[in-house]
């Protein structure tokens, strides 16, 4: 019988072009499974009834063959001599002399129909063997990789791998030496792969994932991150992107030889399809779009007015600054819940963006407003630079290179346009702004410019993100977003600059005007406004006459009753 879920495959596979449609082929009758090495092939799981993976006339200078088999979000079981369970699971086969067929069994532990691809990749004595030399794991030889995610980095790891040998021979002692006759010349290659954004579909992970299960197709479109020696260990950190897929991927290499050998690939969505509540399609809470989307329509006006409406200007960098460093503050004393949080940062950066308004009007100077402002457009800055690939380097691991270097790039805006402070602003407004609308659509759709800032506030929060590499991929999405903030902060700017050109630069001195106003009106008695009461009588008055409006009319003339 054909299942819905068989069904539904067929329908997308429909789509499929020519080229590709030929490797897509289920068996699903007779819970056998013919493997070709080197061919992927599709399958559907149960849990109870297991499919028989049989691969047949294996050469004979073949000694190890990996199989493994790959689901989106269900655990699968592959068992033969021993037996793995995970989404990303394989197990590793070493052959006896004249052996020429191997065997394996699959079944996943959901008793629903579980969409699966399963492959088995053949080496050579002269390869290296991943996992050969476990001592954490399960397995005796585990060529696995390991992951564990949160909401802020993604942590894999591995077995060390052992030369390859020949059929029948002892394999090579783990422990025999550190010469180049040993394990301990292989070096371990990490690669890296970003599915499409914004799909979280099983057809597009199962296409994608065949990419990075070869050495050469690994290589071909993977993005080697780093490369580790046997003295390095044998796990690695990522900056966690929830609702986006990735696949990891290690090649291990013997330099003696010119060998290699792949493990068995992992993906990650970083987050969970089963939770009713911030699952992978609907990771924004509710709290966050109202935030930044309130805060994209005050980035947005200052973007194109932030200059003409200077105390609007400064309420929206104060609020930056003071909502910035108080959600910091909060997050690292206090265990409130994300909702308190954000609600408490709203209110602080209301009552920090008036205080900023405030100084202006009281003392009136630029130089700190402009200070302050330089300040937010260089924190910018310095969060794209590091957004970079520069951001990876290894030097920057270390906490007190990253913000010496971070804060001398920061310092160097307000530093370099110290005699222009009028085109920082213009500046400042425009790209600021803008980038507001930028975080305001990254709550609704999945865009990696989110992370110019918001991998700078996980390293603040987190004491060991600086060891995690915080690459992101760079889409179709990314692209279309980037241009729109690049069109917002270039309008933004050449319409202010045009229309203040023949304006001051600044406002007057709000408190010397209104002193100097209260001065002229105390000793001019001929000023009408000399004569105004004061304010406390003008507000009682101005209640008096509400009162009146709210009490009942009196009638005139007689009141008491006629007689009869």
């Amino acid at each position: 019988f054909l299942t819905r879920e068989l069904l539904l495959f067929l329908r997308t596979a429909s789509h499929v072009g020519k080229k590709s449609r030929s490797s897509f082929f289920f068996f699903w009758n007779a819970g056998l499974l013919e493997l070709s090495l080197g061919k992927f092939r599709n399958v559907l799981l149960n849990q109870t009834n297991p499919v028989e993976a049989v691969i047949r006339n294996i050469a004979s200078n073949v000694t190890v063959v990996i199989f493994q088999v790959h689901a989106q979000q269900n655990s699968v079981n592959p068992s033969a001599n021993s037996s793995g369970t995970g989404v990303d699971k394989g197990l590793i086969s070493i052959l006896r002399p004249q052996q020429s067929v191997c065997t394996w069994y699959l079944r996943s532990l959901d008793a629903n129909q579980v969409l699966s691809t399963a492959i088995s990749i053949p080496y050579m004595e002269k390869d290296p063997i991943p996992g050969g030399c476990n001592l954490e794991f399960d397995l005796e030889v585990d060529p696995n990789i390991y992951l564990d995610y949160t909401l802020v980095d993604i942590h894999i790891k591995f077995a060390p791998a052992n030369l390859g040998y020949a059929r029948g021979a002892n394999p090579p002692a783990c422990d025999s030496g550190t010469g180049q006759n040993s394990r301990w010349r292989l070096r371990y290659d990490v690669y890296q792969y970003f599915l499409p954004e914004n799909n979280l579909s099983e057809m597009v992970l199962m296409s994608h994932i065949r990419k990075m299960s070869e050495v050469q197709s690994i290589k071909a479109n993977g993005v080697k991150m780093l490369t580790l020696t046997t003295d390095d260990k044998t796990n690695v950190y990522f900056s966690s992107l929830p609702g986006q897929g990735v696949i990891y991927n290690v090649i291990v290499w013997d330099p003696l030889w010119n060998t290699s050998a792949a493990y068995i690939p992992v993906h990650t969505y970083a987050c969970s399809f089963v939770d009713l509540v911030d699952n992978c399609s609907s990771l924004s809470k509710l709290s966050t779009k109202i935030f930044f989307t309130v805060l994209a329509v005050l980035g947005l006006f200052t973007c194109f007015f932030g200059h003409r409406f200077w105390k609007t200007d400064l309420f929206f960098m104060g609020f930056i600054i003071t909502g910035f460093f108080s959600f910091v503050f909060i997050t690292r004393v206090t265990g409130l819940g994300y909702d308190v949080r954000l609600i408490l940062t709203a209110v602080a950066g209301i009552i920090g963006g008036l205080l900023l308004v405030a100084s202006w009007w009281r003392f009136g100077s630029v130089l700190l407003c402009m200070l302050l402002i330089g300040l937010v457009l260089g924190f910018l800055f310095s969060s794209v630079v590091f957004f970079t690939p520069l951001g990876d380097y290894r030097v920057f691991r270390d906490d007190v290179v990253f913000w010496v270097t971070f804060s001398s790039i920061a310092l160097m805006i307000p530093v370099l346009f110290v005699g222009c402070p009028r085109i920082l602003n213009l500046l400042a407004c425009g790209i600021i702004g803008s980038y507001s609308v930028v975080l305001a659509i990254a709550c609704y759709i999945y865009t990696s410019l989110a992370y110019i800032t918001l991998d700078l506030l996980r390293r603040i929060l987190n004491d060991y993100f600086s060891r995690a590499y915080t690459n992101v991929p760079f889409q179709t999405n990314d692209f279309i977003i980037l241009a729109v903030w690049i069109m917002l902060a270039l309008s933004g700017v050449t319409v202010q600059l045009r229309r203040e050109r023949s304006e001051v630069s600044f406002p007057p001195h709000p408190y010397l005007i209104w002193k100097r106003e209260k001065e002229r009106r105390s000793t001019n008695i001929l000023d009408p406004s000399h004569h105004i009461r004061p304010l406390r009588e003008r507000i009682h008055s101005k209640l008096l006459q509400i009162k009146e409006v709210f009490q009942k009319e009196q009638p005139a003339g007689e009141r008491t009753p006629l007689l009869l």
